[in-house]
C-alpha cells in the first residue's frame, strides 16, 4: 500500500460523497482521489474534477458523461471520462485502489460494492441497501476476499467505536455475548414529526418530510427519516454488521441526536458514542481507522446541551419502523422487497404522486403480495428487487389523491 492512500468515492455529488472530499482536503498527505462516480450531476462533478483532480469519473448515465466531458475538456482538466456501472465497478476493484467509501444512494450502489468487496478492498459502507438487499451474500462475501468493512451511517458507526476492539470488524466472529455485550441500543432523532398530531400526517407536504431537525441530508433519506424507515433499514443493516438476532437490537428515540448510538453491556456498563451531528466524524474515523484525524468537525460544548431525553418509537406514529423490523425477521427476500418497495414509493411522493401515509401502505401491500419469495444468490436477488418494484408501481398507479 503506498503512503498516501488511493480512494474511490462512489456517489461523489452526494452528502455523504461531499463531506468525504471535505475529510480528505483536511488530510492530503494521507489520501488522495483516484476516482469519483455519480449518476447525473455531470455540473457538480466537473467542479469537483476541477478541484481534486481524480484519474477518473464515472456518470451513470451516457448523456451526463458526454457533458462532463466537454466541460472538462473546455477546462483542460486531464480526468479521463467513463460511464456506466460496469465502469464503476471496474474502478472499485482497480489493483492501485486503497480505500472504496459506498454513499451511493439505493440499490444502484449494491453492484460496485460487492466489486470492491471481492478486489478485498476497504470499503466505507455508506450504501445501507448493500446489506439490506444482500446481507448474507454480503458479509459471506467480505470474509471469502478479506475485504475490511467499515460503517458509516453515524448510528453504526458509534456501535463500532462501543464495542470491544476484538470484536470490531470481525463479522466472521462477532458474538456479542461473549464480548460481554447485552444489547444494541440504536438510536434515532424520531425526524421532524415527532410530535406532530398523527391525524394529520396524511398532510404531510414535501418540504415539511424533507426538513430534518438536525441533520442535512438528500430528499430520499430525509423522508426516510421523517417516516423513520430509514432506522428500519438502519436496524436490518445492524443485524448483519453485527452478527446478532433482532432481540439483540433496541431502537431508542433521542430527539438531539447527540448520543448517536449506545452498547449495553452484561455488567450494567452502557457506552455511548457523542457527537455533534456531522457526517464527517464517522467519515474521519472509518478512513483513518484505527487512528484518529482531523474531521474539520467543532467539538461538543456540553455547557451549551440543555438535555438528553429518550423514549421508545411510537409504532402508531412509525409504522413503517415495525414493517422494516418485521421485515428483518421475516428474512432476506422480505428486506429487499421492502427496501425496493421503499425507493418506489418515497420517490412517488417526492414526485407529488402519493400522500405521505401512503408510503407505509405501499411497503405493507408490496411485502404481503411477494413475502414468499426466496433469496440466495445475487440474480435471485436482484430478481426479487425487480418484482417488488414492479408491484409497488402498479400499487401507486391505483392510488388516488
Amino acid at each position: 500500500m503506498s503512503q498516501t492512500q488511493q480512494l474511490v468515492i462512489l456517489g461523489a455529488t452526494g452528502s455523504i460523497g461531499l463531506n468525504t472530499l471535505d475529510v480528505v482536503a483536511l488530510n492530503r498527505q494521507q489520501f488522495s482521489i483516484f476516482a469519483l462516480t455519480a449518476s447525473q450531476n455531470w455540473q457538480k462533478m466537473a467542479e469537483l474534477c476541477m478541484c481534486h483532480q481524480p484519474h477518473y469519473a464515472v456518470m451513470a448515465d451516457p448523456e451526463s458523461a458526454k457533458q462532463l466531458q466537454q466541460q472538462l475538456a473546455k477546462s483542460k482538466c486531464t480526468t479521463q471520462v467513463l460511464v456506466g456501472v460496469q465502469a464503476m465497478s471496474e474502478l472499485a476493484a482497480h489493483p492501485d485502489v486503497d480505500v472504496v467509501m459506498s454513499a451511493i444512494v439505493g440499490a444502484a450502489g449494491l453492484i460496485p460494492t460487492l466489486s470492491a468487496v471481492e478486489a478485498g478492498k476497504k470499503v466505507l459502507l455508506a450504501n445501507k441497501e448493500s446489506l439490506v438487499m444482500s446481507g448474507q451474500l454480503f458479509i459471506d462475501k467480505v470474509q471469502q476476499h478479506n475485504a475490511t468493512l467499515l460503517p458509516i451511517d453515524s448510528e453504526h458507526n458509534a456501535i463500532f467505536q462501543c464495542l470491544p476492539v476484538a470484536l470490531q470488524g470481525q463479522q466472521e466472529a462477532l458474538q456479542l455475548a461473549k464480548g460481554g455485550v447485552s444489547k444494541i441500543l440504536l438510536t434515532g432523532s424520531g425526524g421532524p414529526f415527532l410530535t406532530r398530531d398523527i391525524a394529520s400526517l396524511k398532510d404531510v407536504t414535501i418540504d415539511e418530510a424533507v426538513a430534518h431537525p438536525n441533520w442535512s441530508m438528500g430528499q430520499k433519506i430525509s423522508v426516510d427519516s421523517a417516516t423513520m424507515m430509514n432506522k428500519g433499514l438502519e436496524f436490518i443493516e445492524a443485524k448483519w454488521l453485527f452478527n446478532c438476532q433482532v432481540s439483540d437490537i433496541e431502537v431508542v428515540i433521542h430527539p438531539q441526536s447527540i448520543i448517536h448510538s449506545m452498547v449495553q453491556y452484561q455488567d450494567g456498563s452502557v457506552l455511548a458514542q457523542m457527537g455533534n451531528p456531522d457526517m464527517r466524524t464517522p467519515i474521519a474515523h472509518a478512513l483513518a481507522y484505527p487512528k484518529r484525524i482531523n474531521a474539520g468537525v467543532k467539538p461538543l460544548d456540553f455547557s451549551g446541551i440543555a438535555d438528553f431525553t429518550f423514549s421508545k418509537p411510537d409504532f402508531t406514529r412509525y409504522p413503517n419502523l415495525q414493517l422494516a423490523i418485521s421485515a428483518c425477521e421475516m428474512g432476506q427476500g422480505a428486506t429487499t422487497t421492502v427496501n425496493a418497495a421503499n425507493e418506489i414509493a418515497v420517490a412517488a411522493f417526492l414526485q407529488g404522486q402519493i400522500r405521505f401515509t401512503d408510503i407505509y401502505r405501499i411497503n405493507s401491500q408490496t411485502l404481503d403480495a411477494t413475502k414468499d419469495v426466496k433469496v440466495h444468490t445475487l440474480d435471485e436477488i436482484l430478481a426479487c428487487d425487480s418484482l417488488a418494484r414492479r408491484q409497488a408501481t402498479q400499487l401507486i398507479a391505483k392510488v388516488t389523491r
